[in-house]
């Protein structure tokens, strides 16, 4: 079986971002706090401006296909649902609140998720891996549900 050469470099960079992320506290931090991350980043640029968060979800969209169609689709489906859940369930006069408060405890929960892998986030040497962070989880999450059939519905 031959890799495309998105897959190929999505592996690598999961690799690479894996490389930081061995302890498994710290794994389950980031399971939990990168979405939520994500989520609040989506939440406050919507509060700016609905054509700010649709840009940002393009370039984010764009940046993903360069690791292969599946992953820009996977991903993209993913921000334009969280976009939706910002649009459909809060109330404008809360937006920003809520958003900056889940921005900062989940910001606090990936600082104290290193504390505990004793590295420092990987953003700190290759800016890229916010980005790569959101497929990591994707990627983990495939994985776990792959390896335990029994937990989801066939």
């Amino acid at each position: 079986m031959t890799l495309a050469s998105g897959d190929i470099k999505l592996s690598s960079a999961l690799a690479e971002y894996g490389r930081h992320h061995k302890n498994a506290r710290n794994k389950r931090i980031h399971l939990l706090c990168i979405p939520a991350i994500v989520f609040s980043v989506i939440g406050l640029l919507f509060a700016v401006n609905f054509g700010i968060v649709l840009i940002a979800i393009a370039a984010a969209i764009l940046y993903y296909s360069r690791f292969g169609q599946r992953t820009a689709i996977q991903m993209g489906a993913i921000l334009i649902v969280m976009l939706g859940l910002w649009m459909t369930l809060m109330p404008s006069y809360h937006l920003v609140l809520v958003a900056l408060s889940i921005f900062v405890l989940a910001w606090t929960g990936q600082f104290a998720g290193h504390i505990y892998e004793g590295s420092k986030p990987s953003f700190f040497e290759d800016i890229q891996s916010l980005l790569i962070g959101p497929v990591y989880v994707l990627a983990e999450l495939k994985a776990k549900f792959a390896r335990d059939p029994g937990r989801h519905p066939r």
